[in-house]
């Protein structure tokens, strides 16, 4: 009975692509081949099979006279192929974007009803995450391009279906939610609105797939904005079958646009096009360029060498040590929020605790992606920096610090066994030696240090030297610690208590850096307004004017 009143409401809207959304109750019982959205099979891409990645611009797909062939990470063979657009090619996406008001295509004045589009997409959206068989496909999708075990592909899933659900109804709308102040006289009222940017750009990385740029595009479109979208040519087939899924939940195929293309053709697309604002997540090499190029109209989500402290209370010695395994080599160490150096307190140092991160370092293996291919660092650069780090005086390699065996990884790529050097607190601090050991190395590569009990300060001046403050983690249940590191320190996504993490970053609560007005939110209502709004204040005046008013005095 919910069914035929569902089908009949979505009659009456008229709409096709509503109808097929109802039709999905029924994917379930299908098979991969048939999901309806889907262009291609994850299992199935080979290097006979390849599939093709596609550019969207003026609600068109389009190809490319350009086709740039990926490598299998795993195998080595060609098995896919992006169109992507050259430099004489970014036309169409300046014109698009040019298009696009100041004032978006929806604000609180106008076109508000597609707030409540935004609501049904999102819930439509979240229900066809949460089919196996759909969830599955992207699971399977980000592994063949992001090799990850199976269990965090699909956690990427996971928080991209709940935070679609948590944006599901009215609640897009309420993120423009304004307020009022009493004026000076009758008829005087200043109101407050959040207002979009208009046409806007989101560059996002390869290490997470769906869950960035799907959390970043749907902010974006939330508040109004007209998005270009690219996503690492690497990985951005698991975004063009996104696309393709939601705009059979209803998403107008005008209102983003997707492009693939290199670095210097994406950079002469911003420049052209002038967006009102960009959202950037990388490296910080290219993030400040980017934020000369741009003037400043920019939000940075960049690189992080993030840090987790083992205060001076011994508890719980194998979840903690499970926690910093996680926090240093899932998904190979390549997340922004990885655990890239460890400082233990000394009664840390006296427990079972490294020999137990050791162990847990040393089951990780290629077969189940728990380990796996580096995609922006060689085995040559990964293994040159731990020669280097060993130079320093009293350095000792922990473990691992040798290339990944019996394996087709193609060379451009890394593959390292997790590894750990330890490094004494006072090498660190020297200023010969704190650039390098601070070195981001994006793979599963950490730095271990202990201290004791009078050189927490010493600590603190190591945290505030850092450039980069994006996660971080206080490991202690001991208030009066925690508070004297927290007090003294800046990262923007902070955990404290026994089972504080760096990674592993949900979809309710806030992820990003602190310290810099440049710094991106994720994922939450605030981190959605800060990025992808701006403040607008309107003030009414009617009157009326007092009857004995008579004009003034010049002043």
């Amino acid at each position: 009975m919910h069914r035929i009143v569902l089908q009949r409401e979505l009659r009456s809207r008229a709409s096709h692509k509503a109808l097929a959304w109802v039709n999905s109750y029924n994917i379930s019982s299908r098979s991969v081949h048939s999901l309806p959205f889907a262009t291609v099979e994850a299992e199935g891409i080979s290097g006979s099979q390849p599939a093709e990645v596609q550019n969207l611009v003026q609600g068109k797909w389009t190809g490319s006279t350009a086709w740039n062939t990926l490598l299998d990470p795993l195998s080595g063979e060609p098995f896919i192929k992006v169109a992507e657009v050259d430099q004489t090619g970014v036309q169409p996406f300046v014109e698009s974007l040019s298009n696009c008001p100041k004032h978006g295509l929806h604000n609180p004045f106008k076109s508000p009803e597609r707030y409540l589009l935004y609501g049904d997409i999102s819930a439509k959206a979240a229900h066809m995450l949460s089919l196996p068989k759909v969830s599955d496909f992207f699971t399977r999708l980000i592994q063949r391009v992001s090799p990850k075990s199976y269990q965090q592909a699909l956690g990427e899933v996971y928080v991209t279906r709940k935070f679609l659900e948590n944006f599901s109804g009215d609640q897009v709308r309420f993120l423009a939610r304004s307020f009022a102040v009493p004026g000076n006289h009758i008829g005087q009222q200043s109101h407050g609105y959040r207002w979009p940017y208009g046409p806007v750009a989101i560059i996002t990385p390869f290490n997470f797939p769906l869950e960035i740029p799907v959390l970043q595009l749907m902010g974006a479109l939330y508040m109004g904005n007209k998005p270009v979208l690219k996503v690492d040519s690497k990985v951005s087939i698991v975004m063009e079958q996104m696309m393709r899924l939601l705009h059979y939940c209803g998403l107008p195929v005008e209102d983003v646009d997707f492009i693939n293309s290199d670095g210097k053709t994406m950079n002469k697309l911003l420049v052209e096009a002038n967006p009102r604002m960009t959202l950037f997540t990388g490296s910080s090499r290219v993030a400040e360029k980017l934020a000369v190029d741009l003037k400043g109209r920019i939000k940075l989500e960049d690189a992080g060498f993030d840090w987790k402290i083992l205060g001076p209370d011994v508890e719980e010695v194998d979840h903690v040590a499970w926690v910093c395994d996680q926090d240093a080599y899932a998904c190979s160490g390549q997340k922004c929020s990885a655990q890239s150096i460890l400082f233990m307190h000394e009664n840390w140092s006296a427990s079972s605790l490294m020999s137990k991160m050791k162990y847990l370092a040393e089951r990780r293996k290629l077969a189940d992606l728990t380990i796996g291919p580096v995609l922006t660092v060689t085995t040559e650069a990964m293994l040159e920096h731990k020669m280097k780090l060993l130079q320093i005086s009293g350095s000792k390699l922990l473990f691992g610090g040798e290339p990944l065996e019996n394996h087709s990884i193609p060379p451009i790529y890394g593959a390292l066994k997790p590894t750990a050097i330890y490094i004494p607190l006072e090498e660190i601090l020297k200023d010969d030696n704190y650039e390098l050991v601070t070195k981001e190395i994006f793979g599963p590569f950490q730095i271990i240090t202990d201290y004791k009990k009078d050189q927490l300060p010493m600590v603190l001046d190591a945290l505030e030297r850092m450039h980069a403050h994006l996660t971080a983690a206080v490991v202690s249940n001991d208030p009066i610690f925690l508070q004297d590191v927290i007090g003294n320190t800046v990262n923007g996504t902070t955990y404290a208590g026994l089972r504080a993490r760096t990674t592993g970053a949900p979809q309710n609560h806030w992820f990003g850096p602190a310290g810099d007005p440049r710094g991106a939110g994720i994922g939450t209502p605030e981190a959605i307004k800060l990025v992808w709004s701006c403040h607008r204040e309107i003030i009414y005046d009617f009157g009326p004017l007092p009857r004995d008013w008579e004009i003034p005095p010049s002043t």
